[in-house]
């Protein structure tokens, strides 16, 4: 039998609590204020002044609203950026919802795939289990969201805007979950009673269109051809008839995804290497997601000289900690809940990782970074939760929240070194699906 909570130790610990007379103090600024509000540094708005050595000039930000799209947002932002700089249009934006389309048939595909291969395994195995959690959710990874622009090109939010669905995806996306896992037992059972390959994808077909279906009524239909009309930063007209997704992406964006690299730091496994989640593709054939595990300083190098030459960088981060998100701040040292409750809350990178502290939970676009005297103080972040938070949508980072909080940061092959381009196209070592950067 366990150890219980006796009476003796509630008399001693209410003994201990009631002797220290500023328990009665700290107690009554969080009763009042609230944990967060009372162990805030006020310091940290000092800190993070909106005033960066290197930055970017990227325009309005977007708004994801109430979607878990952020990965989507932040690759469409980057490569947004790079059209409205070359064809001077500051505030473009490219259509988050055609992304979000083919996402959700491509995801319901490769979730038919995965079932129908661990057809053999009981439903409540624990790679079972992964899929079944969310087959129709949002969230995912920078790889993801290039195999789509690859495959389905892009189109301008003009074209095919935002809907009531795409802007709050929780009534379409649990339907969706709903149809998927309902999908998932007739294929399950069909894979089992021993039918053919002929019949199994009969019986997806059918199951896929169902989805496109679904998909077209929430969400609308994509263009197949548009035609692309805009007025530049100097009011001159400009227009292309009869356009294709793919045709507009080529001339437009122009922007080769394979030479992207995603590179991580997950200090909870080996550096230098090269990891894959296949668990987490969501294109059939389509651009597998790795990640090269380095060291900080490796990506730290790397995302400042891109931010110099010009390019914004999308990165891979766990938001939800220290975070002020009215005033747009991310500070490692933002909310000190270690001292307000007198305890020892500190733990490292891997280890709050090992034990579920950590979590790739948002991306976002850095657009600018302040150096001084060759080291990094702070980073300008692009968010996609509209204007109303930070500073008109942009949030300012210290290097210390950087170090502790980003997982992910994307680069150009060329700011790697050539060590560790060999790498990044060697033979990746998959992940298994309870592995954090899921």
């Amino acid at each position: 039998m366990g150890k219980e909570v006796s009476q003796e130790n509630v008399a001693k610990f209410r003994k201990v609590f009631n002797e220290d007379n500023r328990n009665a103090v700290v107690q009554r600024a969080a009763t009042k204020n609230g944990v967060l509000n009372a162990s805030e540094d006020i310091a940290a708005k000092v800190r993070l002044d909106h005033t960066f050595s290197v930055e970017i000039d990227t325009g309005k930000v977007s708004n994801q609203l109430h979607s878990g799209r952020c990965w989507l947002f932040a690759l469409l932002n980057t490569l947004r950026h790079q059209v409205a700089d070359k064809y001077n249009v500051k505030d473009f934006e490219l259509s988050q919802a055609y992304s979000y389309f083919w996402d959700k048939i491509e995801r319901a595909n490769i979730f038919y795939e995965n079932i129908i291969r661990t057809a053999d395994k009981p439903a409540n195995d624990r790679e079972v289990e992964f899929y079944l959690e969310g087959p129709g959710g949002d969230g995912g990874q920078w790889a993801m969201a290039a195999g789509l622009v690859q495959k389905y090109g892009v189109v301008p939010s003009s074209v095919m805007p935002e809907t009531f669905n795409t802007n709050d995806t929780t009534g379409f996306g649990g339907a969706l979950n709903n149809k998927l896992r309902k999908d998932a037992i007739e294929l399950r059972e069909l894979t089992n009673s021993g039918a053919s390959e002929g019949q199994l994808n009969a019986k997806r077909d059918q199951l896929l269109g169902e989805v496109y279906r679904m998909t077209a009524i929430a969400v609308g239909e994509p263009p197949v051809k548009f035609d692309f009309e805009y007025r530049d930063d100097k009011k001159n007209y400009h227009r292309e008839a009869n356009v294709t997704p793919k045709e507009f992406f080529d001339k437009y964006v122009d922007v080769d995804l394979d030479d992207y690299v995603v590179v991580s730091n997950s200090p909870d496994k080996p550096f230098n290497k090269l990891y894959s989640l296949p668990a987490e593709d969501n294109i059939v054939g389509g651009k597998p997601i790795t990640l090269l595990n380095v060291k900080m300083d490796v990506i730290r190098k790397a995302a400042v000289a891109q931010l110099k030459d010009g390019e914004t960088v999308w990165f891979g981060n766990d938001v939800l900690e220290q975070m002020d998100r009215k005033d747009g701040l991310l500070d490692s040292k933002l909310y000190q809940t270690d001292a307000l409750f007198d305890v020892d809350l500190s733990m490292s990178k891997a280890e709050r990782l090992q034990y579920g502290q950590a979590a790739v939970s948002h991306a976002m676009t850095i657009t600018g970074v302040d150096v001084v005297d060759d080291d990094v103080t702070k980073w300008k972040v692009e968010n996609s939760w509209g204007e109303k938070n930070g500073d008109k949508g942009y949030f300012a980072m210290t290097d210390d929240w950087f170090e502790n909080y980003v997982y992910q940061v994307v680069v150009h092959r060329k700011y790697l070194t050539a060590d560790q381009l060999k790498i990044a196209d060697s033979k990746p070592e998959p992940l298994p699906v309870w592995d954090p950067m899921m």
